[in-house]
């Protein structure tokens, strides 16, 4: 109990210092380690996992299924083969159970995580986060045909590129100063239920978690308004330093990271880092194409991902990751815009020394 009272406290106080100063204290250094982690990053990997995670055989991951189970299975597999410790009260699994629909019936459910032990003394039990939703809609009837509703973006893509940043950063000989928690939600589809639940029931302090990625819908380019390569968009850009840190990550792999006009402060609900921040945590969710043809349809199959700009864009996601596990700095909320009052109200009631004078 004290070491976590610590360490908050060290936290706030290093966040008071970087938001007096005039310097950005993120900076988007590609060292020689740093590139060997994006190099890790691959188009043909990414396309393998995804390959699994959309196939009929995993009946569209609907919340809960056999399906969802066995994509579970596979996500736990990937955990354990690059060496990420076990963080769920079952191995891999953070367990609790709900009612499937059309079913009265202890149906399991389970959030997937695996956590990269920071090497930093006094940085190690503080925790960046990287999420995404691994179900989707499940089978479904139309016009009297069953019909599996893959999700190969949505959010197969955000899953997939989960599995490959673990692998990537778990590849470092020296581990990122601050630990990093990889982790795949169940029941985004059905109202962000797992997140809701890993809100309630959080693996790590949320007090010592300083911020969480967020990544849906990172595959598809055909983006309703015309193509987006080689770009991403963060909801929320503008609600907390995280806007800024990827930004300057995204400049440095050639990966535009913006503001969408419409989209991002309309977004910014619609997915599982609301979930996070609801509890003070700048959490924000890293999006290639807001909307797209059959987005929450049939057709959302995996061949038409674009596995090389997908790449790309987590190759600037691990970027992202490294300048902020890496940095004696924590991202702080945007006080001056009045969309996170809520959030700035809990992080402080996480964080009591951030409102003594």
């Amino acid at each position: 109990m004290k070491h976590r009272f610590a360490t908050t406290s060290f936290l706030v106080a290093l966040a008071f210092l970087c938001r007096a100063s005039d310097d950005f204290p993120w900076k988007a250094r590609l060292t020689n380690e740093r590139k060997q982690v994006l190099d890790h990053v691959r188009a043909e990997s990414l396309k393998g996992h995804l390959w699994f995670i959309a196939s009929d055989l995993l009946e569209g991951r609907g919340t809960p299924s056999r399906g969802l189970d066995l994509a579970a299975e596979y996500i736990a597999a990937q955990f354990r083969r690059d060496g990420l410790e076990p963080a769920g009260d079952d191995d891999y699994f953070q367990t609790t159970t709900m009612t499937g629909r059309g079913s009265a019936e202890p149906q399991k459910v389970r959030n997937v995580i695996g956590i990269l032990r920071g090497s930093d003394p006094k940085l190690r039990d503080t925790y960046v986060m990287v999420t995404a939703h691994y179900d989707h809609l499940g089978i479904r009837k139309r016009q009297d045909v069953d019909t599996i509703y893959n999700g190969a973006n949505d959010d197969g893509s955000g899953t997939v590129s989960v599995l490959e940043l673990a692998e990537a950063i778990s590849s470092l000989k020296v581990r990122p100063k601050r630990s990093i928690v990889f982790m795949t939600f169940f029941g985004e589809e059905r109202g962000e239920l797992g997140s809701a639940y890993y809100g309630r029931h959080p693996v790590v302090p949320l007090a010592n978690t300083i911020a969480d990625v967020n990544l849906e819908q990172v595959g598809r380019t055909d983006d309703s308004e015309g193509p987006r390569v080689g770009a991403a968009s963060m909801t929320g850009y503008d609600y907390s330093q995280v806007g800024e840190i990827f930004a300057a990550a995204g400049k440095a792999v050639g990966v535009g990271v913006q503001k969408h006009p419409r989209f991002s402060d309309a977004f910014f609900s619609r997915s599982d880092n609301q979930a996070i921040a609801y509890f003070g945590v700048p959490a924000h969710t890293i999006c290639t194409a807001f909307t797209y043809p059959d987005y929450h349809q049939p057709g959302d199959h995996r061949e038409k991902v674009d596995y090389t700009n997908m790449a790309k864009v987590d190759k600037m996601v691990a970027l992202g990751l490294l300048m902020i596990a890496d940095s004696p700095a924590i991202p702080m909320w945007n006080e001056s815009n009045p969309k996170t009052a809520a959030y700035v109200k809990a992080w402080k009631a996480g964080h009591p020394q951030a409102s003594k004078p």
